[in-house]
């Protein structure tokens, strides 16, 4: 009995140093800040520098998403809904004379941080700071190609007309071009930042313009809900269990949704972030990632398909940079991948390291004149980490034609019209597996898109 005991305890005493280290931070989905998102990167793999000796830096194109931004319209009205119906279900407890000693005392009376506000979805002050740092990281990480004298043509920077990404990318511009001018004590410089009507930006918002993916999005939410229930099902029984109050399915999910905002926009864990137990976040955070990757991700090929113009857009400007500097002197299969596997197993789709607030992509152009096989190499770089690519045979330092080749090659052979207005046969549907049914993817060139709509409420 001792013994049992014993292990029961030092159970418990581990649980409580894990749940001690748990970061809700890094568990927030697309609503994760960079510099979280970036630690996570760094911390996970140490990655190697492949550039061979002799090769330099000649071009680099960089598509980022906007920095941290407050809750759009849709989420602070969601939150104004949640203060009402928590303020019923406090006022019926008391009303049946229930106790309220296990309802946090911060719940009494809550109201939305954001109650009042006409407008929402800006950005804030520490996703300027964001956008800002990644401007003066990528001027010292490659300074050999920003000693020429500005000029548009040559440092392109286009946004979108959403004032958070329009703001990102002046944020951006600001830390990358500074000292760079004369213009107050950091002597900064005016530089110019453009962008495309909406209705017709097929190079930065592709998703609004593709009626197709507007289409698929539309018809998969209602499942992509439905795969999330159960998760939100279990969770909102344990809440009810813990604190005592008749909390609904929705109630769960605004407060999930809550506690993402505290945590990333101010700074706040402990409050709707602290009702939720490590392993029910986790669970959380899976669901917004099935999320993510069904309808923005690898779940469907016109997800990725439809940024064949952007594609286009980066290989033609390296094009263009080879012929400059010459004058001087994924997979090949489109099919949906599996679903991202449940907590405790592990997984890599996971959208606080995907699409974290000022996520970004480089494709950096280097030419290596000294190697005999090719003259100009890729990388990628992911939030500023080098990325493996299988069409190289895992490397990611890649020969240029073998980039064209093997990598951009199989995409082109779609077009932007024909996968976004054509009528697309609807693929064989597979059916959940009994696990899934039970428990359940701005911006800057220096290239600027926001990775989803406004109405959207990531």
């Amino acid at each position: 009995m001792f013994a049992i005991l014993k292990l029961l305890l030092l159970s418990i005493s581990s649980q409580l140093n894990a749940d001690q280290g748990f970061d809700v931070r890094r568990h927030l989905c697309t609503v994760t800040r960079y510099d979280v998102a970036k630690d996570m990167a760094n911390t996970s793999a140490v990655a190697a520098n492949n550039i061979p000796n002799g090769c330099t830096p000649i071009h680099v194109n960089l598509v980022a998403r906007h920095g941290t931004r407050s809750p759009n319209k849709k989420r602070m009205r969601e939150l104004d809904k949640l203060a009402s119906h928590l303020g019923e279900l406090i006022r019926e407890a008391e009303e049946q004379n229930l106790s309220l000693e296990k309802v946090p005392l911060w719940l009494r009376g809550w109201k939305s941080p954001w109650r009042g506000k006409l407008k929402g979805g800006e950005l804030i002050r520490k996703g300027e700071e964001e956008l800002y740092n990644l401007g003066i990281r990528i001027r010292e990480r490659f300074s050999e190609l920003f000693d020429e004298e500005y000029h548009p043509d040559v440092y392109p920077i286009k946004a979108t007309q959403v004032p958070r990404a329009s703001a990102s990318a002046v944020a951006f511009g600001m830390g990358l071009l500074s000292e760079k001018g004369g213009l107050g004590p950091a002597q900064h410089r005016a530089f110019a930042v453009t962008s495309e009507i909406p209705a017709s930006d097929i190079i930065l918002r592709f998703h609004d313009c593709c009626g197709n993916y507007k289409d698929f999005k539309k018809r998969q939410e209602p499942a992509v809900d439905k795969l999330k229930e159960p998760v939100l099902d279990e969770i909102t029984s344990a809440l009810v269990s813990r604190y005592g109050l008749k909390f609904t399915r929705q109630d769960t999910a605004t407060l999930w949704s809550l506690c993402k905002q505290e945590a990333s926009v101010l700074d706040i864990t402990d409050r709707a972030c602290g009702l939720f137990s490590p392993s029910e976040v986790a669970l959380l955070e899976w669901a917004d990632d099935l999320e993510l990757f069904v309808l923005k991700g690898y779940g469907n090929s016109i997800n990725y398909r439809m940024g064949v113009p952007l594609l286009e857009d980066v290989v033609q400007s390296m094009e263009q940079a080879i012929k400059a500097n010459e004058e001087f002197q994924k997979i090949r299969r489109e099919e949906p991948l599996e679903l991202p596997p449940k907590p405790p197993q592990s997984r890599n789709w996971r959208g606080s390291i995907v699409a974290p607030f000022a996520g970004n992509n480089m494709l950096v152009l280097h030419s290596c004149p000294a190697n005999s096989a090719s003259k100009y190499f890729v990388q990628v770089l992911h939030n500023e980490q080098p990325i493996p690519m299988t069409g190289c045979n895992g490397s990611d330092f890649c020969p240029f034609e073998e980039f064209k080749e093997k990598i951009v090659a199989p995409h082109l052979k779609h077009d932007y019209d024909s996968v976004c207005t054509a009528k697309l046969e609807e693929p064989e549907q597979k059916p959940a597996s009994s696990k899934l049914s039970q428990l359940f993817r701005c911006l800057l060139s220096l290239q600027n898109d926001d990775t989803r709509s406004t109405k959207d409420g990531l």
